[in-house]
C-alpha cells in the first residue's frame, strides 16, 4: 500500500501546480480579470476564509485589483471594488449588467414568487418595475405615509422619555428595529407589528433567516453534482425550505386579511394598491399580467429591503455619534436651533438640517447596510477596467470597500461627516463612490422610504435627548465590530445600550 501511495501523492504534488499554471496562462490569453490561483472543483472557495465575504473580497482586491475574477466552485464571479469600475458597470454597461443570476439556493425556487422578486432582465421585468415605481414608490406615495412615520417616532420618543425619568438604560438597537418594523408593517401591510397576532419572535426569526439565506450560497450553487447532496446532509436544504415556508405563511396571512369582505382600514396600504393593480389589469387585459404571485414577489422586496436596512443604518449612526461626541454636539446644536422648543422634528424640517444629512451620508459610506450589493449577471460580454467579462458572469459590487477606499475619501476609517460639506457626492445613484442603494436599472426602488425613515428618526433622537453610556462605560469601551455571520445585511455585533437624558429647551 505504501509503495503505491508515495508515487501517487508525489505525482499530485507535481501535477496540481502544473494544472494551475496551465489554467492561469489560458485565462491570461482570454484577457480575463486577475484571479487568485484556484483548485479543481472548489476554485477559490478555500481563500474566502472565515471572515465576512466583503472583508475577504477587500483584502484579495488589494492584491488582485479592483476588478477581480473569483471561481466560487462552478460560479464565475467578478468582484468590483472601485468607484471607476462600478461606474463602468452601472453606467457604461448598465443594460448588459441588468440581469440577476437565477440561483437555486437549495429550495428557494420552491416558491415561485422568488423569481418575481429577483427576476432576470427582460420585458416582463421592465413592465413590472415601471408599474411598481409609479404606483408604490413614487415620492407622492411615500410622502402620503408621513403620518405613520411621525406617529411611530412619537411613540418611541415617549418610551425614551419614560426611561429618562428614571435614568434607565435602554437597548436602543431593539427599539429602533421595532419602530422601523412597525412603520413598514403599517405602510406596506396595513397592520401593526406592535400587538399583532404574528408573533414578534417569529417575525425577527423570519427576517433574519431570510437575509441569511439570501446572503449566502448553497452547496448546490457552487459544487457540481455533490452539492445537492451536501445541502441535504448538512441541513441547508431543510433550513431554507423552513425559512421560505414561514415567509410564505406570513405573506398569505396578510393577503387573506386584506381580502376579507368589509375589512376596515384607515388608509390604503401598499397591499391595497397591489390588489387594486391586479383587479385593474385583469379587467382590461393589461400589458402586465399581475397575479398573487407577483404581489408576493413585491412583498418579498418590501420585506427584505424595508425592515432591517433602515434600522441597521440608524443603529450605526447612533453608535458613531456616541463614539464621536464632537459630531453629536454639532448635530444637536443644528437640530435644536432649527426646531426650537416645538418638542418634535417633523419631516418638513429635514431639508433645513444639512449636517444631519451629512451624518447619514457618512454612515452609508462607512457602514453600508448591504455591503455587497445583490448580485447582477452580465447579459453579454463587456469590458471592465480593460478586462473581458464574459456573458453569464455574476457581478458583486463591494460597496463597503468602495466607501473605505482612500482614493475616494481621505482618512476613510474616521467618521467625519464634514467631508460631504463641499462635496456633490450623494447616494442617489449618480456618484459611484457612495452606493448604498446601488445604481442604474436595478437601483433600489425604496430609496425614498429609507431616507425618510432614517432622517425622521435620527433627527428626533438627536433633538430630544442627551445620551450617556451605561454603567460608567467610556467611548473606548463601545464595541464597533460587525456581526460575524454571513447574511445579506451587516449590523453591529453588540446591541447599542444607552441611557437617554431628556433635553428641555
Amino acid at each position: 500500500m505504501d509503495f503505491f501511495a508515495l508515487p501517487l501523492w508525489s505525482s499530485l504534488l507535481i501535477l496540481i501546480p502544473l494544472f494551475l499554471i496551465f489554467r492561469s496562462k489560458k485565462d491570461a490569453k482570454k484577457n480575463l480579470p486577475p484571479s487568485p490561483p484556484k483548485l479543481p472543483i472548489i476554485g477559490n472557495l478555500h481563500q474566502l476564509g472565515s471572515e465576512l465575504h466583503h472583508l475577504s473580497y477587500t483584502k484579495m482586491s488589494h492584491k488582485y485589483g479592483p476588478v477581480m475574477l473569483l471561481n466560487l466552485g462552478k460560479l464565475k464571479t467578478v468582484v468590483i471594488s472601485s468607484a471607476e469600475a462600478a461606474k463602468e458597470a452601472f453606467k457604461v454597461h448598465d443594460l448588459a449588467c441588468s440581469s440577476r443570476p437565477l440561483l437555486d439556493g437549495s429550495g428557494r425556487l420552491s416558491y415561485n414568487y422568488f423569481d418575481v422578486a429577483f427576476a432576470p432582465y427582460g420585458e416582463h421585468w421592465r413592465n413590472m418595475r415601471k408599474l411598481i415605481i409609479l404606483e408604490l414608490f413614487s415620492l407622492k406615495r411615500v410622502q402620503s405615509f408621513r403620518p405613520i412615520r411621525e406617529y411611530e417616532t412619537g411613540v418611541l420618543m415617549e418610551k425614551l422619555t419614560e426611561a429618562a425619568a428614571t435614568s434607565t438604560p435602554v437597548i436602543l438597537t431593539d427599539m429602533i428595529f421595532a419602530l422601523i418594523a412597525n412603520v413598514t408593517m403599517k405602510m406596506s401591510f396595513g397592520f401593526e407589528y406592535r400587538g399583532s397576532d404574528f408573533d414578534k419572535a417569529q417575525f425577527h426569526e423570519v427576517v433574519h433567516g431570510t437575509e441569511a439565506i439570501l446572503g449566502s450560497y448553497a452547496y448546490s450553487e457552487l459544487i457540481p453534482v455533490i452539492g445537492w447532496l451536501l445541502d441535504r446532509i448538512g441541513g441547508r436544504h431543510a433550513k431554507t425550505e423552513q425559512v421560505f415556508r414561514d415567509l410564505d405563511k406570513f405573506f398569505q396571512h396578510i393577503l387573506d386579511d386584506h381580502m376579507k369582505p368589509g375589512r376596515e382600514r384607515s388608509h390604503d396600504d401598499m397591499i391595497d394598491v397591489l390588489l387594486g393593480i391586479e383587479k385593474e389589469q385583469a379587467a382590461k387585459g393589461g400589458q402586465v399580467e399581475f397575479t398573487k404571485v407577483n404581489i408576493k414577489g413585491v412583498l418579498m422586496n418590501l420585506f427584505v429591503g424595508g425592515v432591517d436596512t433602515s434600522a441597521i443604518t440608524l443603529n450605526w449612526a447612533m453608535a458613531e455619534l456616541m463614539k464621536n461626541p464632537r459630531v453629536m454636539k454639532k448635530a444637536q446644536d443644528e437640530v435644536r436651533k432649527v426646531v426650537g422648543n416645538k418638542g418634535r422634528v417633523t419631516e418638513s424640517e429635514l431639508s433645513q438640517l444639512p449636517y444631519i444629512n451629512m451624518i447619514i451620508k457618512e454612515t452609508f459610506r462607512k457602514h453600508p447596510p448591504v455591503p455587497l450589493l445583490i448580485p447582477r449577471e452580465t447579459i453579454s460580454d463587456i469590458t471592465l477596467n480593460g478586462y473581458k467579462v464574459p456573458a453569464k458572469t455574476m457581478l458583486q459590487v463591494n460597496v463597503w470597500a468602495i466607501g473605505r477606499d482612500p482614493n475616494n475619501f481621505k482618512d476613510p476609517e474616521e467618521f467625519y461627516p464634514e467631508r460631504f460639506e463641499k462635496s456633490a457626492i450623494d447616494y442617489k445613484g449618480s456618484h459611484f463612490e457612495l452606493l448604498p442603494f446601488g445604481a442604474g436599472r436595478r437601483m433600489c426602488v425604496g430609496m425614498h422610504v429609507g431616507e425618510m425613515n432614517i432622517g425622521t428618526v435620527l433627527s428626533n433622537l438627536v433633538y430630544g435627548f442627551d445620551w450617556k453610556l451605561p454603567n460608567g462605560m467610556s467611548i473606548e469601551d463601545l464595541n464597533m465590530d460587525e456581526m460575524d455571520h454571513v447574511a445579506l445585511t451587516v449590523t453591529k455585533k453588540v446591541p447599542l445600550q444607552l441611557v437617554p437624558v431628556k433635553w428641555n429647551p
